[in-house]
């Protein structure tokens, strides 16, 4: 989700964005003298990855680069426009998943359920207790990797938990000398690797309805089939990169203590209103196992988080009239990841319509021939490189899958092979992306105090560790395991 922490300032504006642009156009109008052609789908992506990185809004950089594309390829105005709007249906069923899922988890925000576990922990963890057992430390380490594991498929509140649960610890952390850089990295891990391998909220949007829905338009016409037991499969071994990336920050990279000043600490907006009681944890108890159950049973996140909705709102948890309030916050945590996805698979129909995705192929195979291992290299790479500027891999998925999977079909790999290289190059763009929504929680959570910088602390460190854990894994499976 490409949200911005500060604005692009006259200067940036003056001094990289306009002399970009002007670079782009330069470079466009020297082809057209000389006569060579620039395939549309490789100028529509460059031209969404230039848009993103100047910090055009991602909505806006998906519309813009989609047509100027179809333009390039000769389609007319109209008929770029028709190709545009006529895929954007799929993507708005997941859209509206979304905002059904933020409606949900800020209905759970307002129940105090985050605030009373934070409450308690801060309550055991005085200042004579954190300086007799550094224990502390790894128990703090497990309870935030579990949240993120739980926000993505047990409690789909994706990254609305971390502003919630982090501030209120953070001064227990400053006594621990707890390097929050190796907190970026957990949180971040954990909650890539909850929606990666298990099927369910999150992971139900992303491996069923996104990547093999994705995988399996884009394969009908190349005779490829993917189940749905073949997604986490084929996710597996980059989830292992993940891990392992994580492991080598927690223990090695940060392992070291860090300094930190006792500073005031914001606290989260999005929090009840007066203390729970044992009834209303009771009923929210009740709404989050009637969601996964709902979920489970009808295979659908939106019936699972309407319903637990419902259940909150008749909890007296919040008011009965402040309903529209609590949906509308809801709506704003989720809606612009819930645009992008929608626009995102009209950016890849437009791809397909230009008509030129073989032709490229055929360019990307000419260089590399039948050579996988230098393949599934640039491919990832590629990936990398695409998702990072587009900061989103739930939308991504959409816009690799018309190129990647039949180029991965072509060069030999397994339809597994195939699927993994697809979703984790589409993954790529959430850890480590500084538009990313999890590494822009991150950054909200533990900046509470105002010494946690976005880049250098959330973004550098979940690059480093997490997306080439991934990359280097994902490479040596497909290449030589699956």
């Amino acid at each position: 989700m490409n949200m911005t922490l500060n604005p692009p300032t006259p200067n940036f504006l003056l001094k990289r964005a306009l002399p970009t642009l002007i670079i782009i156009v330069a470079i466009y109008l020297l082809s057209l003298l000389l006569g060579i052609h620039i395939n549309a789908v490789a100028l529509t992506i460059i031209l969404m990855v230039t848009f993103c990185l100047i910090k055009m809004p991602v909505p806006i950089a998906l519309i813009m680069a989609a047509l100027l594309g179809g333009l390039q390829s000769g389609l007319s105005f109209g008929d770029s426009l028709a190709a545009f709007n006529e895929n954007l249906l799929s993507g708005a069923q997941i859209g509206i998943t979304y905002i059904m899922i933020g409606a949900f988890a800020v209905a759970l925000a307002r129940s105090g359920l985050l605030e009373l576990l934070a409450a308690k922990i801060t309550k055991k963890m005085d200042s004579n207790t954190v300086t007799a057992h550094k224990s502390i430390k790894w128990t703090l380490f497990i309870i935030f990797a579990v949240a993120a594991l739980m926000s993505q498929n047990l409690v789909p509140v994706h990254i609305a938990f971390i502003p919630i649960l982090i501030p209120p610890l953070i001064h227990i952390m400053n006594e621990l000398k707890m390097d929050r850089r190796a907190v970026a990295c957990i949180l971040a891990s954990c909650i890539s690797v909850a929606y990666l391998l298990i099927p369910y909220g999150f992971g139900d949007v992303y491996l069923k309805q996104i990547l093999l829905a994705s995988a399996n338009d884009v394969g009908a016409s190349l005779g490829f089939v993917a189940t749905s037991s073949m997604a986490p499969k084929a996710m597996f071994f980059p989830v292992m990169g993940i891990i392992a990336g994580m492991l080598f920050a927690v223990f090695i990279t940060y392992r070291k203590q860090r300094e930190y000043k006792d500073l005031p600490v914001l606290t989260s907006k999005v929090k009840s209103d007066k203390p729970i009681n044992k009834f209303q944890i009771a009923i929210t108890l009740i709404s989050i196992g009637v969601a996964l159950t709902l979920q489970i049973m009808y295979d659908s996140l939106l019936v699972g988080a309407l319903i637990g909705f419902v259940i909150l709102s008749f909890s007296r948890i919040f008011r009965w009239n402040e309903q529209d309030g609590v949906f509308t916050q809801g709506v704003a945590l989720m809606a612009e990841i819930s645009v992008v996805i929608t626009l995102a698979t009209g950016f890849a129909g437009v791809i397909t319509a230009t008509g030129e995705v073989n032709s490229l192929i055929e360019i990307f195979m000419s260089y590399i021939g039948d050579n996988r291992v230098m393949g599934a290299t640039v491919m990832i790479l590629m990936g990398l490189f695409i998702t990072i500027g587009f900061g989103d891999s739930f939308a991504s998925v959409a816009i690799l899958a018309p190129i990647y999977l039949p180029l991965a079909l072509l060069l030999g790999f397994s339809p597994l092979a195939s699927l993994a290289i697809l979703g984790a190059s589409a993954a790529l763009g959430d850890a480590g992306s500084p538009a990313s929504s999890i590494t822009l929680g991150v950054t909200a959570g533990l900046n509470a105090d105002g010494q946690h910088d976005h880049m250098i602390d959330s973004v550098i460190p979940t690059f480093t560790h997490i997306n080439i854990g991934m990359v280097l894994f994902t490479w040596v499976a497909v290449v030589y395991i699956l």
